[in-house]
């Protein structure tokens, strides 16, 4: 995914930094990230019990948090460095507040950007203390999406993923997806607790799958927040290839055999890797109308 090199972005959505305080007590996240670490797969395993998705357990109570600095002055050649994440994330909510403000405007639904923060090693949250080890998030109290800045590297050393510039950015337009379903009311149809191959919980992260590929589809035939030329100009195959190579890297299947064990699908809550890959393709090829995987009869 190429960004119009003199595009400059219109968002203040984006914040980097305020992680700040101790790691205490508190619940992650429900409908929160699509990458885990292999440590928390094992420890999954052993108790029976996936931490990594939408865990049982106490209701989520707000926390204090802090924000960040906000992130602004980047281009679209800023955001097309293979080294600056920030600008990246900044370019790709931009083109997401876009797309997903031009789709709800046409089905006649009202919409607000998610905020979008960048952070170090911890962070304080509305869904609580949360620490990288967790993984990119949607927290629902805050609407905002939670991603640690050393995150891609992990996911290219630690889970052999090939990563590139529209692999980073599919795993905030599945955060961003979660906003989707929050906005929605879909968030309120996974079970705590529910998981296995046609769980709730799986429904769920596959229509955030989903809704990235719509965007990766419609990013570069939508105008920016001023009406004027998209700040991405086009999808190559080989960074679509790479999105999807993302999606594979953190199916359910696949981490569960990285960790040593065998696959047992009755404990996932995001997906195999081959449904990721199928319902990431099923939006860029579809849109945001074949991401309906609540009434699918299997995912």
């Amino acid at each position: 995914m190429t960004f119009r090199g003199d595009a400059g972005f219109d968002t203040s959505a984006v914040s980097k930094g305020g992680g700040g305080g101790g790691i205490g007590g508190g619940t992650i996240a429900v409908g929160g990230g699509g990458i885990i670490t292999v440590i928390l797969v094992i420890v999954s395993m052993i108790f029976g019990v996936d931490l990594t998705g939408l865990a049982p357990g106490d209701p989520i109570q707000p926390q204090s948090q802090q924000q960040g600095e906000e992130v602004t002055g980047c281009t679209g050649a800023d955001a097309n460095d293979p080294a600056n994440v920030v600008c990246r994330m900044e370019g790709g909510a931009d083109s997401m507040s876009a797309f997903w403000a031009a789709t709800m405007q046409q089905n006649d639904l009202e919409y607000a950007d998610p905020t979008v923060q960048l952070f170090d090693r911890q962070v304080q949250t509305g869904c609580g203390a949360a620490t990288s080890a967790v993984g990119p998030f949607y927290c629902p109290p805050d609407q905002r999406i939670y991603i640690d800045t050393t995150f891609f590297q992990q996911m290219r050393d630690q889970f052999g993923a090939e990563g590139g510039n529209l692999a980073e950015l599919y795993v905030l337009a599945h955060e961003w997806g979660h906003h989707i379903q929050g906005v929605t009311g879909q968030l309120d149809r996974v079970q705590q607790g529910d998981t296995g191959p046609q769980s709730s919980a799986v429904r769920s992260e596959l229509q955030a799958d989903c809704y990235a590929g719509a965007w990766i589809a419609g990013a570069s035939q939508t105008a920016d927040q001023g009406g004027g030329a998209p700040v991405i100009e086009s999808v190559s195959e080989e960074q679509m290839r790479q999105a999807v190579d993302a999606a594979k890297t953190i199916g359910d299947d696949r981490l569960q055999e990285m960790s040593g064990g065998g696959v047992n699908p009755e404990g996932w809550t995001h997906g195999s890797s081959e449904q990721r890959q199928t319902w990431l393709l099923n939006g860029y090829n579809g849109g945001v109308g074949a991401c309906d995987t609540w009434n699918a009869p299997q995912v």
